[in-house]
């Protein structure tokens, strides 16, 4: 690990905690099960529109027993409002039937258990790992991916590349937080388009220390 990429990601920490000292949860759920479905529920999709979707879908289908019974015609109606619904649809209800038959429709809390259900790919389990115990997690989104590469912290070209670069620039114990800020800061003030890696108050920085 380069010294500038150390100095890159001391900056990049200390600036989106000063500014974004606390960040509240992207999606609304009461319960593991619920965070699971809505995070599958948001791949190549906005959490604003995931969450028009589960009040409906949770008030008739709260867990996993009650899912894996439901009609796959009635789930797809109830999350049409979201890209690629009957995929998701079909993914839902087979892990809903897997958790019941397997773990009596708990959900294990492990990367490996986690990503054998259908729709879950290694993100969504860290996001669900990350928010549901105290295991260090470090997800990497479009978001994530994109400032990543944009502050120096990472010249990756996949996410499992970006995640390994950023485990070792930052201790564990940062390493949700940071996800979670970095993707509250991306959405706002470092967007694809409002900045061009310049703008930012976090970019400008960045760009004044590696051409020092």
């Amino acid at each position: 690990m380069d010294d500038l990429r150390l100095k890159c990601g001391a900056v990049v920490e200390s600036m989106l905690f000063s500014r974004l000292p606390h960040v509240d949860g992207f999606l609304d759920f009461e319960s593991p099960f619920q965070l699971l479905v809505a995070v599958v529920l948001s791949a190549r999709c906005t959490d604003i529109q995931v969450n028009r979707v589960t009040p409906a879908l949770f008030a008739v289908a709260p867990n996993a027993r009650t899912m894996a019974d439901f009609p796959l015609a009635e789930l797809e109606k109830l999350i049409h409002g979201v890209g690629f619904f009957r995929q998701k649809a079909r993914a839902l209800s087979a892990l809903s039937q897997i958790l019941v038959n397997r773990w009596d429709g708990v959900v294990p809390l492990t990367f490996k258990d986690l990503e054998s259900l259908p729709g879950v790919g290694h993100k969504t389990a860290s996001v669900v790992l990350g928010l549901c115990t105290n295991r260090p997690t470090f997800p990497v989104d479009t978001h994530v991916y994109r400032l990543s590469r944009r502050w120096q912290l990472s010249s990756g070209h996949t996410p499992t590349a970006v995640e390994k670069d950023l485990k070792q620039i930052f201790p564990p114990e940062k390493w949700f937080p940071l996800h979670q800020r970095m993707i509250a800061y991306g959405r706002t003030n470092c967007t694809a388009r409002k900045c061009d890696g310049t703008r930012c108050a976090i970019c400008k920085a960045i760009r004044i220390m590696t051409h020092l």
